[in-house]
């Protein structure tokens, strides 16, 4: 219970990852990578409930050796590549509901966001009830503007490929944000009436950069584990830097 609200915490951890196989387990400076959002859940003292939705029981053992629940395994139908968030979502409400448990909010919590940390689930929660939102989505600012993107068919012309509208100066873009996958936060009767995270009281928590990597692929993964030995060792030695 939080400010009087039941919050419950729902961790999806499919297993048969293409992009990185079993990403959601695998090993990432001396952790399975799904324990560091596990962690940051349990630390916030935010939720009534940790869930962990997988299919897998191996992935279900590991997710409760590190202090998430996992009631049931997720159906078949709901671990295919067209299993949608929603669908996952629903389900697990109404599966909890038949347990005899309700929840005023859920916050999905992806496993491959292992840099968020429990500061950030507190704050997001707490922006919440500042803002009297329905939902609330993380994002951070993208790293490169979108004025400085477009297609390419196969031929590769790229005649037009910037408008000729966008000066050269980067210091005079507005900044344009990214969701980062990290935290998701939505009331559950509103998610069950509208099935939709972006409606009027919708409301972005900005996160650092830094603490925004999404793990898909391999090199995803190598910046995670380098940013997390440099957190490592700046907790413990302080922020050394050389000597200009």
């Amino acid at each position: 219970m939080y400010n009087g609200k039941k919050f419950i915490g729902i961790i999806p951890a499919r297993s048969g990852s293409k992009g990185l196989k079993n990403k959601n387990i695998k090993i990432l400076n001396g952790k399975p990578m799904i324990a560091y959002t596990i962690e940051a859940a349990v630390n916030s003292s935010i939720f009534d409930d940790i869930i962990v939705s997988t299919d897998s029981e191996t992935y279900a053992s590991i997710a409760k050796k590190h202090g998430a629940q996992v009631p049931f395994l997720r159906p078949d139908y709901l671990s295919t590549d067209e299993a949608t968030t929603n669908d996952v979502v629903e389900y697990i409400i109404k599966e909890l509901e038949g347990l005899g448990k309700t929840y005023d909010y859920f916050i999905i919590l992806q496993p491959t966001s292992p840099l968020r940390k429990s500061e950030d689930i507190i704050s997001a929660v707490e922006l919440l009830f500042e803002k009297g939102a329905d939902s609330i989505v993380s994002v951070c600012e993208a790293e490169h503007s979108p004025l400085y993107m477009n297609t390419i068919d196969e031929s590769l012309f790229i005649d037009g490929f910037i408008s000729k509208n966008v000066g050269s100066r980067r210091q005079e873009f507005p900044k344009y944000y990214r969701l980062n996958g990290a935290i998701y936060l939505c009331g559950v009767e509103h998610y069950l009436k509208y099935g939709d995270l972006y409606k009027e009281k919708s409301y972005a928590y900005i996160m650092e950069r830094e603490r925004s990597i999404d793990i898909d692929d391999e090199l995803d993964f190598l910046i995670a584990e380098y940013l997390m030995k440099m957190r490592y060792f700046v907790a413990k030695h302080g922020d050394v830097r050389p000597m200009s």
